[in-house]
Parts: C-alpha cells; sequence; structure tokens
C-alpha cells in the first residue's frame, strides 16, 4: 500500500449524520479552504470507538479554531450512526456529537484511503488534509490502539507553522516553542540550543 501523504485526499460524496440530528450527504471537497482532520474507526457500539470519538468531540473547538473540520468515518449505515448519537453514554452511545459522521457502507472510502481490514472494518486512520485538499499527515492504529487527539492538534499546529514561517518542526515541537530553518546552520543551532 502506498502512502497518501503529499497527494490529493481522494474526494468522495456520502452520506452522514450532521449535529441536530441532519442526515445530509457530506462532499469532502466542499471543505476546501479549511483543513480537515478525517479519521475512520471501526464500528459504532463498540469499544475503544467511542472513546476517541468523544475525545474529539471535547476538543472540537481547539480544532475550529485553527479553522479544521473533524470528520469521522466507519462502515456502519447513518441510521446506526443515529442511533449511537441518541444513545446516552452511559449506555454505550456517544451523545450529541458537534462534527459529521460519514456512512461508508460500501467500504469504498475506507478502501481508498488504505485503512480497510479483512475487507471488513476500517482500522483507526486519521489524515490531516490542508485547505488545498492534500494530505500532508496520516497515521493508522490497529484496531485495540487509541488515538491521541493532542497529537492531532500538534501535527495541525505544526503543519500551519510551516505555512506560516517555512521553518520546520522538529521532534516533540509545541506550538509557541523554536522551530529551525530548514539549512545546515539553521538546524545546528537548534540542536545546539535545544540539547546543550
Amino acid at each position: 500500500m502506498g502512502t497518501l501523504v503529499t497527494k490529493q485526499a481522494p474526494d468522495f460524496t456520502a452520506q452522514a449524520v450532521y449535529p441536530h440530528d441532519v442526515i445530509a450527504d457530506l462532499t469532502l471537497s466542499s471543505f476546501r479552504g479549511k483543513y480537515v482532520v478525517l479519521f475512520f474507526y471501526p464500528l459504532d457500539f463498540t469499544f475503544v470507538c467511542p472513546s476517541e470519538i468523544i475525545a474529539f468531540d471535547r476538543k472540537l473547538d481547539e480544532f475550529k479554531q485553527r479553522n479544521a473540520e473533524v470528520v469521522g468515518v466507519s462502515v456502519d449505515s447513518v441510521y446506526t450512526h443515529y442511533a449511537w448519537r441518541n444513545s446516552p453514554v452511559e449506555q454505550g452511545g456517544i451523545g450529541p456529537i458537534r462534527y459529521p459522521l460519514v456512512a461508508d457502507l460500501s467500504k469504498n472510502i475506507a478502501r481508498e484511503y488504505g485503512v480497510l481490514f479483512n475487507e471488513e472494518v476500517a482500522l483507526r486512520g486519521l489524515f490531516l488534509i490542508d485547505t488545498h485538499g492534500v494530505v500532508r499527515h496520516a497515521v493508522i492504529n490497529d484496531l485495540p490502539l487509541g488515538r491521541n487527539v493532542d497529537e492531532a492538534i500538534r501535527m495541525l499546529d505544526a503543519l500551519q507553522h510551516v505555512e506560516e514561517y517555512g521553518e520546520v518542526c522538529p521532534a516533540n515541537w509545541r506550538h509557541g516553542e523554536d522551530a529551525m530553518l530548514p539549512t545546515a546552520e539553521g538546524v545546528s543551532n537548534y540542536l545546539a540550543k535545544a540539547f546543550a
């Protein structure tokens, strides 16, 4: 499987459940001009999945402040998504999350993003897509391994820093910290200061 990083994100149109229980088509390319955090998860009404979906919802304002939209995708139907949203958290539901969940019943979206596992469910793939529709970061976890939502925010911050300042972001970089110029001298100066 090849990587999608540096390539145009595969576009799609599919039904989704939006906030306020609206069911309508979602077209990925309609988000051009915004960053998109597109993440895949295996199935509704499972174990690790609700923890991730609720964690993304709790950080949604931080994504929005960065001009980013969050979109979840699984191979469930929109009706299963709808039922899950309308089930209380204490009964295995996710409650009224504030971002869309896309239905990928055909499994074509998961297949195009290279995350379809055994032709059954999606692995935990996450794709950071820039304002021009290009995939700039991707990570794929096995089914039992939940993601770190703060890491998704950190990568979005890093991408925006690179775009704004032309600097590159070193290991463990966080918003507000020094980055480095992409030159031999810039790297030497950074390393001398950071690891002195």
